[in-house]
């Protein structure tokens, strides 16, 4: 039975089955939730009755405008005509005598205050929301129903539609009211059977995550939450059982390998783990187009996002990292996946979602709490703010006459996320840098320039967070600019980073003759270094294969403690190339333990 969206609903029952989660509710209770966002009120309702053999869900919407009275009427109403049929049916079966002369009894439905005269049915339903709930009751035949107000409530429950052994299952869809989420209690179970007749559950874990393990190959799953508020009070329970049983995964995923060398979270204050990481939206993973021209050697079940979420989760936690900077993250991972297992113990991350335009994937910064305070985010779309902005001006202005070129730069959905974090328990401060870049083949020149307009806006902002933060040694404060450039190193791009300038006779500038670069140079006040080096690839598919990912870092402010082996060629070339069943995405995590340098 479907539920839609609705400002108020009255539940009362045993067990209702809403959006194939089953609701166990307590008896003799009327469950009101008044969200005040619609002028209609939802009440759903099982009455059951085992003299009259009565077992049925009833549901009704009404305004809000509506005389209690009238919706009293028209419960009556269905309830006589599900007595009727009740009755029809038990005589058709051959009942007994005294079954079949019984007589339909009456229906009276009526709501009233405990121990007073005083009835609702006059008053409207919006009234009634407004009144004092203490001691209301609503009457149904011969049941008397307490009436509870914004009680805690699951709202809609659902499983993945994958399930792997050795990953973190968690509901798919969880969406409570009057509820939150860090103080729900979960309970997982497990049965080789789904049919509840058939099914013996056996309790395998508690909390909102279970960890699937090779022992639970081949069962169904079923998640049990109880929701409650931060007053500890709790709603009815609803479960989910998975449509699914879990498979097996591949004995040992290639990143598992890479992990040995970040077995451990780092203890030092001053030293820290940064990855950044294309995971591949699923926008441009689950499509036609991704199964036949991009990634047509990749089985179909590797592209579904149910399976590559789980590797991507499985794979991030496995780095203990401090400091986590990703591209092409779909909005509905970052806040359904990445926010609800990163964000809840024992990971306790924080983080910030920066979508590209109108697009629905984005950049997104996680950093860990325990060791970062934030102080400052910023967004830029870099597109419309290259003519917007003064600190842009001498730039624009080289370029702006060149149409093509102009149009080109400004119509970009690029994005810059940038965040200023205070490393506690130390004078530090980092100001971490996050952004993809424009991918096109004949595009050199675009993000030699995105990143030229990047680094100013950066500049700009390294200032303003020294003044406003009285950040008096200059030394205490270290840009990392970590993603997807879409750029090789023998690019413009990494000589900038590097070697703090770009002339104008640079090859980039003319990667496109008809929006060639005229009589442009760039430079850039920070010295930076490739903490991962030049790996050859950071990117592996049959089409393409290169390095296009940095971890850019300032060199006289961050040293390097390690930077983690990447996947052998011959694992990337298992399953002809990546993403694979192996590998959830087309990029490779790039992964760096870095400390502040001391200062001389």
């Amino acid at each position: 039975m479907f539920l839609p969206s609705v400002s108020v609903l009255l539940k009362f029952t045993l067990n209702i089955i809403i959006n194939s989660r089953r609701i166990t509710m307590d008896i003799n209770k009327v469950y009101i939730r008044n969200v005040e966002v619609t002028d209609e009120i939802n009440i759903v309702f099982r009455y059951v009755n085992q003299e009259l053999n009565v077992d049925r869900d009833f549901s009704f919407c009404r305004k809000k405008s509506e005389p209690v009275f009238k919706l009293l009427v028209r419960i009556r109403s269905n309830v006589e005509k599900e007595l009727e049929k009740c009755l029809n049916k038990s005589s058709k079966r051959g009942s007994t005598a005294e079954q079949n002369s019984r007589a339909l009894p009456e229906v009276k439905i009526e709501m009233y205050r405990d121990r007073c005269d005083s009835s609702f049915h006059q008053i409207t339903l919006a009234e009634l929301l407004q009144d004092n709930f203490t001691g209301v009751k609503l009457r149904v035949i011969d049941q008397i129903f307490d009436i509870l107000l914004n009680q805690p409530w699951v709202d809609l429950l659902q499983l993945p539609k994958c399930i792997l052994a050795g990953c973190l299952i968690y509901p798919s869809k969880l969406h409570i009211q009057f509820a939150v989420r860090e103080h729900c209690y979960g309970m997982w179970f497990k049965s080789t059977q789904r049919d509840a007749k058939t099914a013996n559950w056996e309790k395998c874990g508690e909390g909102l995550t279970y960890q699937i393990a090779q022992k639970d190959v081949g069962y169904y799953i079923k998640f049990a939450v109880i929701p409650r508020n931060k007053q500890g009070t709790s709603g009815p329970m609803a479960e989910e059982i998975s449509k699914c049983v879990v498979q097996a995964g591949p004995d040992l995923f290639p990143f598992q390998m890479r992990q040995r060398h970040t077995a451990n979270l780092l203890s030092e204050p001053s030293h820290f783990r940064v990855v950044t990481y294309n995971i591949l939206a699923d926008l441009y993973a689950d499509s036609e187009y991704s199964r036949q021209t991009l990634f047509p050697y990749c089985s179909r079940q590797s592209l579904l996002t149910d399976y590559r979420k789980q590797l991507l989760i499985k794979e991030l936690i496995g780095y203990n990292a401090d400091l986590i900077c990703l591209q092409e993250v779909d909005q509905k991972i970052f806040d359904v996946d990445f926010k609800n297992v990163l964000e809840m113990p024992p990971h306790n991350f924080y983080g910030m979602m920066a979508p590209k335009g109108t697009c629905t994937e984005g950049v997104s910064v996680f950093f860990r709490r325990s060791r970062f305070d934030l102080l400052g985010s910023h967004v830029l779309h870099l597109g419309n703010s290259i003519p917007a902005l003064p600190i842009f001006e001498p730039l624009w202005n080289k370029i702006k006459t060149n149409e093509k070129l102009a149009a080109r730069i400004c119509n970009r959905s690029t994005t810059l996320q940038i965040c200023l974090l205070k490393v506690k328990k130390t004078d530090k401060y980092m100001l971490v840098a996050n952004t993809h870049l424009y991918f096109h083949p004949d595009a050199d020149h675009i993000r030699l320039l995105q990143i030229g307009f990047a680094l100013t806006y950066i500049e700009y902002l390294h200032k303003q967070s020294v003044k406003e933060h009285n950040i008096t040694d200059p030394q205490n404060i270290g840009l990392i600019f970590c993603g997807d450039f879409n750029s090789v190193p023998d690019c413009g791009i990494y000589k900038l980073m590097t070697e703090q300038f770009v002339d104008k006779q640079f090859s980039d500038w003319c990667s496109n003759p008809d929006e060639a670069v005229v009589d442009v140079e760039l430079a850039q006040p920070f010295k930076m270094f490739s903490a991962c080096g030049k790996p050859r690839y950071t990117n592996y598919t049959a089409l393409f294969s290169g390095c296009l990912d940095y971890i850019f870092c300032q060199q006289d402010r961050f040293e390097l403690l390690q930077c983690v082996p990447f996947p052998t060629e011959e694992q990337l070339t298992a399953h002809t190339a990546i993403p694979s069943i192996c590998f959830p995405s087309d990029h490779i995590a790039l992964v760096a333990d870095l400390s502040f340098e001391p200062v001389s």
